[in-house]
C-alpha cells in the first residue's frame, strides 16, 4: 500500500518516503491527508500550548 509523506524542504507530496526522514512529516494514508499536514501540526502544536498554560 503506498504511504504519503510531507516534505517540509521542498513542500511537496511524496509517495513511499523518497527523501531523507528528517525533511518528512507522515506517513499519510491519501495524498489529501499528505497535503493538510502543516495544518495539522499546527492544530497539534496549539493544543500543546494550551495544556501548557494550565
Amino acid at each position: 500500500m503506498t504511504e504519503y509523506w510531507y516534505n517540509v524542504k521542498t513542500h511537496e507530496i511524496e509517495e513511499d518516503a523518497m527523501s531523507d526522514w528528517t525533511q518528512l512529516i507522515g506517513p499519510y494514508k491519501t495524498r489529501e491527508e499528505a497535503e493538510h499536514a502543516l495544518e495539522k501540526v499546527k492544530a497539534r502544536n496549539e493544543t500543546w500550548d494550551a495544556q501548557d498554560d494550565d
